[in-house]
Order: C-alpha cells, then structure tokens, then sequence
C-alpha cells in the first residue's frame, strides 16, 4: 500500500511540474466556460441600424428616441432616400432600417393608425428574427404608454421585410460558416503537421541547413496544400449550390480569389503553429482545440458578435474567419464586389504575411 500511496505522489508531484498539464487541467475549463458564457448568448445589443424618416415629426422622433435609449440597438446612420438602403445593407454594418411612412404623426391622429416598414439583413436568420420582435416590443410599449389616456387607441402597424434571405432559410447562414471552419481547420491542421512530422522525424534539420533558405522550404511546404485546399473548396461550393440550393449573387471569380487568400492565410497560421508545436500530437490539439471554439464561437458564425462583451469583440477581430465570413456572405447572398469588402481583404493580407514572416523569423532562430 505504502509503495502505491508513494506512486500516486510521484505522479502528483510529475503533473504539478508540468506547467502545460496544469494548463490543460485548470486553464482550459476556465477559458472554455468563459468564453461560453458569453459567447453563447440569442440576446442582441447594441445592434447598428439605420433609420429612413420620411415624417419627420414630433412623434417619430420620439420613436427613435425610444429605439436609440434601448441597450439593444444603436442609430448610426439616417437615410434620405430608399435608394441608400440597399447601400448602408451591403456595406456589412447596418443589420436593420425603419422605414417611416410620409405624415406618419398626421396618419396616427386622423386615422389613428400609421405604418413603419421594419427591414432587416436577413443572411443571419437568428438575428433577423430577434431584432424585429425587439423592435416589436419597443413599438407596442410606445402604443401602451400612448393609449392610457385616451378613448381610440393609437395602431403602429409595423411591416417587416427580410433582406437577402425572405423566407429564413438558415442553411444561408450555415453553409458560409460551415465552409469557413473546414477550410481554416483542415488548412491550419494539414500545414502543422506536415511540418512536426519533419521536427519528429529529424529531417527538418537537414532541410534548413540545406541550400534552401527558409521562406523556400516553407513556401514549398505550403504550395501543394494550396492545391489540395482549393479542390476542397470547389468541391464544398458546388455542394451548397447542387444540393442545398445556395445562391451566388456576385462574382465566382472573386469568391474564387478571397477563397484562395482565405486558404492562404490558414495555411501561414498552421506552418505558425509547427513552430510552437514539437509533436504531431501537439499540433494536432493546437489546432483543433485552439482554433475550433474561438473560429465557432467569435467568428459570428452563430452568433453575434455585437451581443458579445467588449473584450471579446476586441478578440474577434484577430480571428481570420470572422473577416472571410464577412466577405463570403457579401458575395454569395448580397453580390457585392471589392468595393465593398476591400477592407476585410487586406486584413486577410496582413494576417497572411504576419504569421509567414514570424514562421520565418521563429526558424532562423532554429539555425542559430
């Protein structure tokens, strides 16, 4: 008993020195319970929409008003014209547009009914539906307060329009998230372990010492997982049209072009990864246990990110899906061109020769 008693120590004492089995133990369920329960939310906040106010009255003010002082949305854009609002939609910020009807207060008084129209960027369904019963609520509380005191109550009759997606089908959100996983994960992963398969098998030495110069070896490591990636990415493409019908309403070229930048920009943070990771098994759990939750959960596949806490909104933007998420709804449901996604894109490019050249910088300290 006494020599199990003295084992069971020794294998205490092995994990307590052990820093990154500490980590796995005590680190990751933290993290994991953190990130989940703030990430994993179906509230909004703080949502940017924009209004269209053809009154301009006393009580469509008030109206405004009362959606601005909510948590739940931000006004930061008046329209003037209804030719802006497909616009302020394909620009990615604005996420819903009220449109108020001409003597919107004169038609509340007289009649005592007015309308509103209620449109929405319906490529992600979920928010689309939450943010028009917000905007509900908000109404029908005005209507309340309005109709204490008088005899015939007041009707806001609010008409919704879904933008990009009218009949909610929730494979448009999906398919362009479900694409943006596989690729970073398969892309990230396929690079890692090439590159640890060499560290393990001590070949990788005799590459860098070789007349290769290390951009050159691993340029050459990445070129043929490029080929693979996009053969992937044809074959996920000609899935979501073929069988769940996803439309294509921009340029196949230039889904084509962010696809392979996409492609690019996970294979530079899998070869990244091959530098921190000594084993194929650490590389493995690198990159799916590191990569995995935060591209599901801060990308703004599932869910927004806007209704998530500063700090992690903060954290999204390093997360290289989230901006291709972007650009593959912009061009498959609301057909924008370069114009419109110029901004994601290069922060693609950034990323991409970020992690190439800190690869690049982490094995020449290898060869000193």
């Amino acid at each position: 008993m006494k020599r199990f008693i003295g084992f069971v120590k020794k294998e205490f004492y092995h994990i307590f020195r052990d820093k990154r089995s500490l980590f796995i133990l005590f680190g990751m369920p933290i993290a994991q319970i953190l990130l989940f329960g703030f990430a994993i939310t179906n509230e909004i906040n703080n949502v940017d929409i924009a209004v269209l106010d053809h009154s301009k009255d006393a009580t469509t003010e008030e109206i405004i008003n009362k959606i601005s002082a909510s948590k739940y949305f931000t006004i930061t854009q008046f329209i003037s014209h209804e030719d802006n609002i497909e616009t302020a939609f394909k620009k990615g910020k604005i996420k819903a547009v009220i449109n108020f009807e001409k003597d919107f207060s004169k038609n509340l008084i007289k009649e005592r009914k007015a309308s509103l129209q209620i449109l929405t960027d319906a490529t992600d369904p979920n928010t689309a539906n939450s943010i028009t019963n917000y905007i509900n609520a908000i109404l029908q509380n005005y209507q309340q307060a309005e109709n204490k005191d008088i005899e015939v109550a007041y009707q806001i009759i609010p008409q919704t329009r879904m933008v990009y997606n009218p009949e909610l089908k929730s494979v448009f959100m999906f398919v362009p998230g479900v694409m943006t996983i596989i690729l970073m994960l398969v892309s990230a992963m396929m690079t890692s372990i090439s590159i640890t398969r060499e560290k393990e098998l001590g070949t990788m030495e005799i590459l860098l010492v070789s007349p290769l110069k290390p951009f050159q070896v691993i340029i050459g490591k990445v070129v043929p997982y490029i080929f693979l990636s996009v053969v992937n990415a044809m074959v996920i493409v000609l899935l979501s049209i073929t069988i769940f019908k996803m439309p294509i309403q921009g340029s196949l070229f230039l889904l084509g072009a962010e696809s392979v930048l996409f492609i690019i920009t996970s294979l530079a943070l899998g070869i990244l990864i091959s530098t921190i990771a000594q084993t194929q098994q650490a590389a493995m759990m690198i990159s799916l246990m590191g990569l995995m939750l935060p591209v599901i959960l801060l990308s703004g596949f599932i869910f927004p990110i806007t209704s998530m806490p500063i700090p992690l909104q903060v954290i999204s933007n390093i997360i290289p899906a989230k901006w291709f998420i972007i650009i593959i709804k912009g061009i498959m449901l609301k057909g924008v061109g370069i114009s419109y996604l110029w901004k994601e894109s290069l922060i693609l490019i950034a990323m991409t020769l970020f992690f190439i050249s800190l690869s690049i910088k982490k094995y020449k300290i290898r060869l000193e």
